[in-house]
Parts: structure tokens; sequence; C-alpha cells
């Protein structure tokens, strides 16, 4: 197997000296150089192109999102955002990944060694992911609004938990999409979502990122669509016209009051590795929605989902995957495939219209 060539740009003295020695032992990767900024960045790679680049957004001499901009015009190259646990780090991690990046390694302000050794998982993890990707596929969208302005509300009922956890009923007043991604997927849901008009089915999202990322994501949506995203939390109904995005660092599971959907927002352990986990949120999908339900799985690394798609399958719903072809990982659409939970595999540019089309049945 092919060594993945690693190069770190970081001002941190300290987070190039950790992030140097953790991905240096792991198999499979080498760093072949750790650089302070993205000009001296650039003078390195001039004599080794690295495979995956881990790069910092607030650098002296030049910015990470310019040099990021400058790498995907010259010569695409997996990026990883090694960002701070901040609402500004969250919001300017997100324009990087609109830009092109593939994935978020964070880091918090204090206890940065500790941190990144109990996380060395992880990150070596989100680097062979990275080296995976096709950033070719990537396609960073302008932030713009819509072009026809739409007075948007956000559903905020209030609705008492299902206690009863009974089977799904044959008939409900609505249906629900689910979906589930990871690696390329914020790029991926921003194609879909932006496609939607502004009536369509309920959606709940799970999108791997962590916690303060998501908020920002969902608000950014918010910016660019018709329909209106925002951010999940417990007793959020689930109604045409929203979407919700499960929080980072929480599990998001589909209920039901009576023929109505909503959300409840937990804590638990990783599922799969991740929280919010897809899995999670599929599998309360089979139980409440059960036949109204419409499961989606989008690209990303390993098998978040599948199982969670197949119980959904087996309870009734339509099952999606995004096809290999525009996904930037097709890991979690490869391994719900394999298990047998896709009925159908289809392009990026068909989801929308599989969502806009479950209004209408």
């Amino acid at each position: 197997m092919k060594t993945i060539k690693v190069l770190v740009v970081d001002d941190s003295a300290v987070v190039r000296q950790v992030m140097t020695g953790l991905l240096g032992e792991a198999p499979g990767i080498e760093v072949i150089a750790a650089c302070a900024d993205p000009v001296l960045a650039q003078e390195r790679m001039r004599q080794q192109w690295p495979d995956v680049i881990v790069l910092d957004v607030e650098m002296p001499r030049m910015d990470g999102i310019t040099f990021l901009r400058k790498i995907m015009e010259e010569r695409p190259t997996p990026v990883v955002i090694c960002s701070t646990l901040t609402e500004k780090g969250a919001k300017t991690t997100l324009e990087a990944l609109a830009a092109g990046a593939v994935s978020i390694v964070t880091k918090p302000k204090l206890g940065l060694k500790q941190f990144l050794a109990e996380a060395a998982q992880e990150l070596v993890g989100t680097v062979k992911a990275a080296a995976q990707a096709n950033v070719r596929r990537t396609v960073a969208r302008s932030a713009v609004a819509p072009l026809v302005p739409t007075a948007k509300h956000t559903a905020d009922v209030i609705l008492p938990p299902n206690a009863q956890g009974a089977r799904a009923m044959a008939q409900t007043t609505e249906r629900v999409v689910l979906i589930g991604t990871s690696t390329g997927g914020t790029q991926a849901l921003e194609a879909v979502l932006t496609e939607l008009p502004r009536v369509s089915p309920g959606i709940v999202i799970v999108q791997h990122m962590p916690e303060k990322f998501t908020a920002a994501f969902a608000a950014r949506l918010n910016t660019l669509c018709q329909i209106t995203v925002k951010e999940a939390a417990t007793g959020d109904r689930v109604v045409p016209g929203l979407a919700l995005i499960a929080p980072g660092g929480k599990h998001t599971l589909l209920r039901r009051s009576g023929a109505q959907y909503h959300v409840e927002v937990v804590d638990g352990p990783l599922v799969n590795r991740h929280r919010p986990s897809v899995d999670v949120l599929f599998r309360s999908g089979a139980k409440c929605a059960g036949a109204n339900a419409l499961g989606i799985i989008m690209t990303g690394m390993g098998d978040d989902g599948a199982a969670g798609l197949m119980e959904m399958r087996t309870a009734g719903a339509a099952t999606l995957a995004q096809d290999e072809a525009t996904c930037v990982v097709f890991g979690m659409p490869k391994e719900a495939i394999k298990r047998g939970a896709v009925q159908r595999t289809l392009p990026l540019g068909a989801l929308s219209r599989e969502i806009s089309a479950q209004q209408r049945l």
C-alpha cells in the first residue's frame, strides 16, 4: 500500500511537533514537512507535493483560506482543516470546506498536547480518509442567496416524546427524509439542499462534524436555501420546508407523536466512532417512520449508517445511496450497498428530485 505523504501547515510549534509525532508513528503515513505558514509550505511543495495537507486557517503572511484556494486552482489536493473549537473558528472552517477542504480536525486552546494525543486515532483516520478523497469531485458553490427570496419560518412546536415506542403507523400526515453523510458531505449537502423548493418534505440530517461547527453549518445553509435549515433541538417538529442538522457531540433521534414527527437530541456513547451517528438516526427512523420515510446515505468514509439503513429498508422505507462517481469518498454508500440496504444508487444531482418527489406521495 502506498505511503501517504503529509504536509502539516500550522503557526503553532506545539501543533507541528505533536502532529508530526502522532502521524509519523502511524503505519502508512509519512510527514514530509511541517511548516509555520503557507509561504514556507509553498516553497516546500515545489520540492515534493504531498498527498494530504493538514492546514490551519489563521496564520501569518497568508491565511489558510487563500492558500487553500491556490492549491485547488493549481493542483487539487486533499486538505484537512485544523481548527479551534470556537464560533469564529467554525465560520472560517466552513468557508474552507466550501472552498474544497474535505474534513476537519479540531484543536482546543488549552491542553493541546493531551487532546491531540487522545484523539490520535481520529487524526490518523481523518488523514487516511482524506487520502482516499477525490477532491476533483468537490465543487465550491458561491455563498449567495437564492434567486427567488422566500419567507421562512422555523417550526418550533414542542411535542412530548413518543413514550409508547409503538410501531410506525401505515399512514401519517407527513413524509420524512433522513440523510447521513461524512467526508465530503458539507459540499454534497449544499448541492442537494439548495436545489429543493420551499415546499419540500421535512428532513433530518446527520453530518459527521464536531460540536460548534454544526450550528454555523446550518446557519450558512439557511442563507443559501429556499427551505429553512437549522441545528436540531429536542422537540423540533419535522415539517415540510425544514431541514434539521444534528448537533455535533450529540445523537439525534426521530420520534413520533400521533401522526407527527419531531426530534430528540440526547447524550450517549460514540456509535461507530461517531456522535452524532447516522446509524442512531436511521434506526430511530425505522422504528418511528417505517414506510413513511426515505433514507439516503451519502459520501463518507467508514460504515456508519449501513446497518441503520438496512433496518429502514426492512421496515419498508425507500432507501437511496449517492453513487461512486459523485462521492468524495465512497465508503459509507459502498458498505450500505454491500449489505443490501440500498434500493437505488443515484448521482448527487438526482437526489434533490427524489426528495421533492416525496412531497407528492
